[in-house]
């Protein structure tokens, strides 16, 4: 793949995950869990990993992150999603590499919504400045299985798709 296309179709997952994003932090979910979500955004993310690789996720996801902070102007927004995106990135990632192959994409993902969940609730101890905020955890890991299993399995699919369309190579665990 040339460098121009590469650049360009890194850009599109970036808008992507940009859309999905904002959609997502328009729709209410029916749960009382303040700051909870889906994670649509994430698929991206997570896509983004399997054709291209760690660094270009960590490109992708702090490019959205920065971007969403810019349309939603959220600053405080921006540094929950900001934490959840590095730490979720990088356990994607290590767990991408060393067990992929002995778990799914569906384990990737659910090793990337646990830790976006606790670097979240671990920012919002930070800012407030209670260790009890951590008690809320739990309730966002029991929603983070359900998401980080619809994310695993979308990702799973749309990645398979699109080497086959685009004729990219699913980069080889070394």
């Amino acid at each position: 793949m040339s460098k121009m296309r590469k650049i360009i179709f890194l850009s599109l997952l970036t808008s992507m995950g940009l859309a999905l994003g904002v959609l997502e932090s328009s729709i209410p979910i029916p749960i009382p869990l303040p700051g909870a979500r889906l994670g649509l955004s994430n698929m991206v993310i997570l896509i983004t990993m399997v054709l291209f690789g760690f660094k270009e996720a960590i490109i992708v996801s702090v490019l959205k992150s920065v971007l969403l902070m810019l349309v939603t102007g959220s600053v405080t927004g921006f540094m929950y999603s900001i934490a959840g995106a590095l730490f979720s990135t990088v356990g994607m990632a290590v767990s991408y590499r060393l067990l992929y192959g002995k778990i799914s994409l569906i384990g990737v993902s659910l090793i990337g919504a646990a830790l976006h969940n606790f670097a979240q609730v671990t920012v919002a101890v930070l800012i407030l400045g209670k260790l009890r905020i951590y008690a809320y955890l739990p309730m966002l890991l029991l929603l983070g299985i359900a998401t980080g299993c619809f994310v695993g399995l979308s990702s799973t699919y749309i990645s398979e798709k699109l080497t086959k369309t685009l004729m990219l190579q699913i980069r080889e665990k070394k």
